[in-house]
């Protein structure tokens, strides 16, 4: 779908026709996308899909089929039947960066433009912050308990086949080494790897049968399944046929600690000593961190990647903030939203590291004031967060998915050895307005 447009909830365009019709649809407006809780445990966020995103607002447009159709199923009249033919957003965007962290009330994403042209984006910009979001904080927390082992994103079969390749996406800027999606890498450039199932050996008369033929078809340095029957039976036969240059093993059952170092102790007894060990089955970071002293090279993760580890949304909201120049927020219980448009601050001690974030209300102009003047020095005054993305509807800042993943594992380190635990706890920091800090 080269439009996305009908990437909504009804109720964004029946608003919209309520506006048109009142007069409203072309007040300036603020909107913000936030956090107000992170998932139970959690102790940060990370931003996934910006780079996603900013590309499809930009195709958000109508075609005449679309409209008509609209209108066909009571969803707008004629008038807004008219606004919607030369709908595009032509307003401006300005965002934490792609990989960066976020906290509860972090103003991950500020939308300033007409009320019709930022209502209008809300259902979009929840569907891919929420899923890429969910998905990188996830998969960055299995990259970190994984201590520098590469870890391969499998969780395709999982999921939704175009989410499958949003997942592979966020894993990758998350640190993810690779992935099994062959749509992602070519999408998106990223390394893909793959060799056979337990079906490819089942298929074949004898497991050696099978060994013999992708041996033969991807030679030496292939990864062999060794767990179809016996695993210590598979990895001597493994051996046998592919040499003691054959490139790994993959376990995928079993005590995966246990079963590792006995396939290591037996690799190494058989001369096969530059052989890896590859695990999979239902890993997240926290078997990856209880998996930390075994002889493991390697770690294939999927269901729990591509479910977000058990939490498939980030929780994050889309919240009008400002309307003609007026603050307005929001009041319910354990929905409260505060008010005007923010600009987000960090301060870092002398090492680098985070200490805190908070937010202050701030006019268009101290933001773009405070953007141009974000690079400064650790230990010194806060700096801002947020930086433009979007200018007039055009995108401005697209960094390359490799230059996420490295600004992504800066931003990691930015934070305490304890905030990286993958033990349960609260928030490392919660966002506040300056004048409560």
């Amino acid at each position: 779908m080269d439009r996305t447009g009908l990437l909504t909830d009804r109720y964004e365009l029946t608003m919209l026709d309520s506006w048109v019709r009142d007069g409203s649809v072309d007040e300036p407006a603020v909107f913000e996308a936030f956090a107000r809780r992170l998932p139970e445990g959690r102790r940060y966020g990370v931003l996934g899909g910006l780079g996603r995103l900013l590309p499809m607002i930009e195709r958000f447009t109508f075609d005449a089929d679309e409209v008509a159709w609209l209108q066909e199923q009571g969803v707008v009249g004629e008038e807004t039947a008219a606004y919607l033919r030369d709908f595009r957003f032509r307003g401006d965007i300005d965002a934490y960066r792609e990989g960066d962290l976020y906290f509860p009330g972090s103003p991950v994403l500020t939308v300033s433009g007409t009320l019709g042209e930022c209502v209008a984006l809300e259902t979009l910009v929840l569907s891919v912050l929420n899923h890429d979001a969910a998905i990188a904080s996830a998969a960055l927390r299995m990259v970190d308990a994984a201590g520098g082992r590469p870890l391969i994103e499998m969780g395709t079969r999982r999921t939704h086949e175009q989410a499958a390749i949003a997942t592979a996406r966020a894993a990758y800027l998350a640190g993810f080494g690779s992935t099994s999606n062959l749509a992602a890498g070519r999408d998106h450039g990223i390394p893909t790897v793959g060799t056979a199932a337990h079906a490819f050996t089942l298929a074949h008369a004898t497991e050696e049968d099978a060994f013999r033929s992708q041996v033969a078809a991807l030679g030496v340095g292939t990864t062999l399944l060794v767990d179809t029957y016996d695993i210590a039976e598979g990895i001597r036969t493994a051996v046998r046929v592919a040499g003691r240059e054959l490139g790994a093993i993959r376990i995928d059952s079993g005590d995966l600690a246990e079963e590792a170092g006995k396939a290591r102790a037996l690799l190494d007894e058989l001369g096969a000593t530059s052989t890896k060990i590859v695990v999979t089955s239902d890993l997240d970071e926290f078997v990856i961190a209880a998996l930390a002293d075994a002889p493991i090279d390697g770690y294939g993760v999927g269901t729990r990647v591509a479910t977000g580890s058990g939490h498939p949304t980030a929780s994050m909201v889309y919240k009008l903030v400002e309307i003609a120049g007026r603050p307005v927020s929001k009041k319910s219980k354990d929905k409260i939203s505060v008010g005007g448009r923010k600009l987000a601050w960090r301060r870092y001690d002398e090492a680098g590291l985070l200490v805190s974030e908070h937010f202050t209300a701030a006019p268009v102009v101290e933001v773009r004031r405070a953007q141009r003047g974000a690079s400064k020095p650790p230990g010194a005054d806060p700096r801002p967060v947020q930086i433009p993305v979007m200018r007039g509807g055009e995108t401005v800042h697209a960094p390359t998915l490799d230059e996420i993943r490295e600004f992504t594992a800066a931003t990691l380190a930015t934070l305490p050895s304890d905030a990286r635990s993958v033990a349960a706890g609260a928030p490392y920091l919660t966002v506040t307005h300056l004048e409560e800090a």
